[in-house]
Formats: C-alpha cells, sequence, structure tokens
C-alpha cells in the first residue's frame, strides 16, 4: 500500500496545501517518513488525514468559482467501527461547504471495503448542498451494493454510466461537466 499515491496529473492546477481556503493549507509532506497506516501497512505519505484509522483522502482538485471539489480516498471506508463519515464529513466536507463548494466527486479506486451503519451524516451532507450533488466514481461493486444496502444511494450519486467514466484522462473541469450531464439526465428522469 506504500506504493499508492494520489493521483497527480492535475497537481499543476491544483494544491490543497497551497490553496488559503483548503482544510490542508500550509500541510507540509516528509516524503522520508513513512507514519500513516492502515491496519498496520503503510501508506504514503502524500494522503491527508481526516482523523479515522482506516481512511485517508487526497483533495485533487477544487474550483471555488464552478463550487467544485474532487476527492481521492484509500483505506477502508468503515462506519460501523471508526465512524468515517463523520470524520469526512466534520473535519473537510463541512469546511469545504463553508467555503462554497457544493458539487463533490469522490473517487474510490482505492477503497478497499466498506462497512456501514447510520445513514445521518450523509443525509446532512445531503441536505447541506440542496442545490448541488454528491458523486462516487471508480468504487468496487462490491461497495456499491454495500451502500445500497445503508441506503446510501439516497444521497450519492454512483453506478450505471458514472461507472464508465474515464476520469484520469479529463481536465478535472471536463470532468464535472460530464458528470455534470449524467446527473442532469437522472434528475430529469424521476
Amino acid at each position: 500500500m506504500h506504493d499508492i499515491e494520489p493521483f497527480a496529473r492535475w497537481g499543476k492546477l491544483y494544491a490543497a496545501n497551497q490553496d488559503k481556503r483548503s482544510p490542508f493549507f500550509r500541510k507540509r509532506y516528509d516524503f522520508s517518513m513513512y507514519r500513516n497506516d492502515i491496519y498496520g501497512y503503510y501508506i504514503h505519505p502524500s494522503w491527508d488525514e481526516i482523523g479515522s484509522e482506516t481512511l485517508y483522502l487526497k483533495l485533487l482538485f477544487c474550483d471555488y468559482a464552478q463550487n467544485i471539489a474532487i476527492i481521492e480516498l484509500i483505506g477502508e471506508w468503515n462506519d460501523t467501527l471508526h465512524n468515517d463519515i463523520m470524520h469526512l464529513k466534520r473535519n473537510v466536507i463541512d469546511y469545504m461547504i463553508k467555503e462554497g463548494i457544493k458539487y463533490f466527486i469522490i473517487i474510490g479506486e482505492n477503497v478497499l471495503n466498506f462497512h456501514g451503519d447510520d445513514d445521518c451524516y450523509y443525509e446532512e451532507w445531503f441536505e447541506d448542498v440542496e442545490d448541488g450533488w454528491i458523486t462516487a466514481i471508480g468504487f468496487r461493486d462490491f461497495i456499491l451494493e454495500e451502500w445500497t444496502k445503508y441506503r446510501i444511494d439516497f444521497y450519492i450519486n454512483f453506478g450505471g454510466s458514472l461507472e464508465t467514466v474515464n476520469w484520469r484522462t479529463l481536465h478535472p473541469l471536463k470532468l464535472f461537466q460530464k458528470i455534470h450531464e449524467v446527473i442532469a439526465k437522472r434528475i430529469s428522469l424521476t
């Protein structure tokens, strides 16, 4: 796991530790020392802590004019033991919502497992972005099945054509545009 780095292609477009409005502003990275781990497996020092023992993230891109944030996750999303959604919501999402972010793209290619519990933080997040949306892409099928079981699909858009988006090849604003079109179609069909 120590070899898995956050997606770096957009690094010249945005760096959370240089963004005064980011929850990670002025964070310094020590690439000579691996100190964070998930169940005893060290992870790359580029990942940011959110207060969880098992879930870390990287704010890959943020555009305050467009109200967009793109976040990549790594680890185990464990709401049962660690209430990871609470850590994510309170330590990152709430901060970003106060800065005007209302469109969230969550990338989960490196999320290895999900353990659900209460959905109240998902519901709160959904209500906080009433005229925006939350979308998840790149998550494993069994995680999406668990999300459906715990009714997370009431609050986060995922699955279907969202799973075919080749996000790594797109500029972040093009990714937003593509996802926004998919979500607009879903809304118009309901």
